[in-house]
Formats: structure tokens, C-alpha cells, sequence
């Protein structure tokens, strides 16, 4: 895979880069259950800027419903999720709404691209949704794609890119609002293996030219042992935090 250098791109000019200087979400207690099925159990994790974490653990540890809570996509029957000092179930739904739409991308295992829109207005939907003009949300996801190396694709639809360029597109819409974070669940999931490891080298490029924050939920050992802490679940608990930052 081929993508621009981070200074070569407009996009990037003025960014305040820095890397673990704050708790920038801190998860406290949550807990969620369906029915009967305890999923988390009183989970408590701070994430850091500018960091890449990954969460693993066996199928049903409760990996998905803790990162779609620490997306705001649902709620937890118990605990809170403290963005900078907003704590966002505090929210009415359609602040909540607005926050997520401001600070927080999705990049999902199916890139979930509508099928019928270009590439370009797939990635530039987040930003017209933020209320962003559309010259503006336009220039922004085309230096996002040119960056990724999907320039030449921008009036594409979904059917016609390849499983790896659909995911960088959506690693594109993810990032078009410019996020404070990127919640990843099990991104490189449906490609083959040199698109995994393009996908892997693309969230740490990202971090160190972006600054951004990447959460990651994947089963791939690969991409988990590059990570700067590693989220070890079962059973809806968090059993060990690997942190490589500190050899510990």
C-alpha cells in the first residue's frame, strides 16, 4: 500500500501532535448485562492520547460491548465514560449525538460503506452531517483519500474498490471529523494478509503523523503485540493490561 507522506498533505497543517501526555477517556465501572448474561462486569480502563491499545480475549469476553460503550453506541446499566471532563451518559441523547459525531470514529470488521455512494461522499457524510459546508467536507475527505493512497478512486463506489481499499476508506470516514479518538473492532478481520498488515501499519502511521488514538478489538496477535498496552478480557473482565510503554 502506498499513501502520502503526512506532510505532503494540507490536511495536516497545524495539528498539535503529542503522545500519552493525559487520561484523555477514563471508563469506570461499567457493567452490562442482557437478561440474564452479565457481559461486563465493573470495568474500569484509562485510555490515553495519542496512544494504540488493543483489546483481546476469547469470543463472548465482552470485547465489542465495551468498545461500543466506550463509543456511546449504548449505554451501561451501571458506571460512567468521561471524555476530558464530560462524562457522556450524562448527555441528553441529542448532545450525545453531536459528541460522537465531533470526537469519535468507527472503523468496523465490514467497512459499511452505503453502496450506493461514492467513495468520496462516503467519507465526506460524517463531516455534512457535523453541519461542515460541502466544499469544506469535500476537500477534507479528498485529501484524506489522496493521503491513502485512494485518490484515484474517489468516484468509485464500495463494489467497485478492493476489500483493502474499502477499509481505508473507511479508515477515511473515521477520521474526517478529526476525532479524539478511533475505535477499531476487528478491522483487518476480512482481509487476507498483506491487507492486514498494511491495515497494522496504517493506525501507527496515522498515530505518529495525526496524533491520533486508536482502541482496537482484534484477535490478531500480530497487531495486538504492537500495540502500546494490550486489554486482556474473559468473562466480561479486564484480567491483565499489558503496558509495553513501561515493560510491564
Amino acid at each position: 500500500m502506498i499513501y502520502k507522506n503526512y506532510w505532503q498533505s494540507s490536511f495536516a497543517n497545524n495539528i498539535h501532535i503529542h503522545y500519552f501526555c493525559t487520561e484523555m477517556i477514563k471508563v469506570r465501572h461499567i457493567s452490562r448485562t442482557f437478561g440474564t448474561l452479565q457481559v461486563l462486569d465493573s470495568i474500569s480502563l484509562d485510555i490515553n492520547d495519542g496512544e494504540v491499545i488493543a483489546i483481546t480475549g476469547p469470543s463472548g469476553a465482552g470485547k465489542t460491548t465495551l468498545l461500543q460503550i466506550v463509543g456511546s453506541l449504548d449505554r451501561p446499566d451501571n458506571g460512567s465514560v468521561i471524555y476530558g471532563d464530560t462524562d457522556i451518559f450524562k448527555l441528553s441523547d441529542n448532545k450525545l449525538s453531536n459528541f460522537r459525531n465531533r470526537n469519535i470514529g468507527f472503523v468496523f470488521q465490514a467497512s459499511q460503506l452505503l453502496p450506493e455512494f461514492s467513495t468520496i461522499e462516503n467519507v465526506a457524510m460524517p463531516a455534512l452531517i457535523g453541519g461542515r459546508s460541502r466544499s469544506e467536507a469535500f476537500g477534507a475527505a479528498r485529501q484524506l483519500l489522496d493521503y491513502l493512497g485512494l485518490g484515484h478512486r474517489l468516484d468509485h463506489r464500495p463494489a467497485e474498490l478492493s476489500g483493502g481499499e474499502r477499509q481505508r476508506a473507511a479508515v477515511a470516514r473515521a477520521l474526517v471529523n478529526k476525532p479524539a479518538v478511533v475505535l477499531a473492532d476487528e478491522p483487518s478481520g476480512s482481509l487476507d494478509s498483506q491487507g492486514r498488515a498494511d491495515m497494522h501499519r496504517l493506525f501507527f502511521d496515522l498515530r505518529r503523523d495525526f496524533g491520533h488514538t486508536f482502541v482496537i478489538v482484534t484477535h490478531d496477535e500480530t497487531l495486538a503485540a504492537d500495540t502500546d498496552r494490550m486489554v486482556c478480557m474473559a468473562d466480561g473482565r479486564i484480567t491483565r493490561i499489558i503496558d509495553r510503554t513501561t515493560n510491564s
